[in-house]
């Protein structure tokens, strides 16, 4: 459950590090897997190596920017058809842009199943696992 004020990892390569939740998009008081929030950029990758192609001028986004997200991992168990229960290790989020396309090109760790269902499938192909 992502609600207003929580601390969420992302896990795109559109530069952001952490980012925190200002609105859950919808009638909704929290947000679980494949939810739209509004997130505020906290904290930005910078390039670790010179090498690495992505300095701080190559980010798609910096501190402070207000940008849309979807939720792809949470830390409360989210309960499946099958009776079957998942819980991550942490909180997690995609950037978007407004038309819903994520704004990096890729997808570091798992992400849930539950993106299929709410049609993120864009985010799903990114991704190398889905739990």
């Amino acid at each position: 459950m992502i609600q207003l004020k929580s601390i969420i990892n992302c896990i795109d390569n559109s530069g952001a590090s952490l980012v925190e939740c200002v609105m859950v998009v919808g009638q909704k008081r929290h947000a679980s897997i494949g939810d739209r929030i509004v997130v505020v950029v906290q904290k930005h990758r910078t390039g670790v190596a010179e090498g690495m192609g992505g300095s701080s001028s190559a980010n798609k986004v910096k501190r402070g920017d207000i940008r849309h997200a979807v939720v792809v991992r949470t830390r409360y168990n989210v309960s499946r058809r099958d009776g079957s229960s998942v819980r991550f290790d942490d909180n997690a989020c995609v950037l978007i842009n407004k038309a819903g396309d994520p704004i990096g090109s890729r997808v570091t760790g798992a992400v849930g199943q539950e993106l299929r269902k709410k049609k993120w499938s864009k985010i799903l192909s990114m991704a190398p696992m889905t739990i």
